[in-house]
């Protein structure tokens, strides 16, 4: 599957986004207006203009659709929720090469709110996985203290860790130990 440029960065902010919610250990990780202008920073995100508290919470309701996408497991019903949300958003495809980056398409509308942006950009990165029959590489990280969403690129689609906590290698290293501990009875 061929991920462009700006794809890749809608979904590196998705998946940001989506790990930012709360959760039983964790606090939300977009708590007030200077993280929220903190992650739109880290993304890139252009046109947004000064953030508000009202921007905030239309964020974090885009996140928790954004969690329910990550969660649905049948294609039919992932691809109904992303229609809503890029609906909603007021999708207006156009052709941009700002900043240096070659031709690519952006589907918020001018103007948008940071929640649209995402909405729309995030949406319809999320729509081409769904297109190509890729939407179970949608996933959440298989460690058991974990749950962080991520999308898997791997090429035979088995990567079953986020990047974060280095979960991986957290439990392969519990694992043997166990194993280990076994051995030496």
């Amino acid at each position: 599957m061929l991920i462009t440029h700006d794809t890749r960065c809608a979904l590196d902010a998705v998946v940001d986004l989506v790990n930012t919610a709360p959760d039983d250990e964790t606090p939300d990780r977009l708590p007030d207006v200077a993280a929220l202008e903190d992650f739109v920073q880290k993304h890139k995100i252009s046109d947004v203009g000064v953030l508000s508290e009202f921007d905030l919470s239309a964020v974090r309701k885009v996140r928790g659709r954004f969690a329910a996408i990550f969660a649905e497991p049948e294609a039919r019903r992932a691809a109904a929720l992303i229609n809503e949300l890029v609906a909603a958003a007021g999708t207006t495809p156009r052709l941009t090469d700002h900043d240096g980056y070659d031709w690519h398409v952006h589907y918020f509308a001018p103007g948008a709110s940071v929640a649209d942006h995402l909405a729309a950009d995030c949406g319809m990165a999320l729509a081409f996985f769904v297109v190509a029959g890729e939407q179970e590489r949608l996933r959440r990280c298989e460690a058991p203290d974990c749950r962080h969403a991520f999308v898997d690129l791997s090429r035979n689609r088995s990567r079953r860790y986020c990047d974060s906590r280095t979960c991986g290698n957290r439990l392969h290293v519990a694992a043997y130990r166990a194993r280990r501990k076994e051995a030496a009875g």
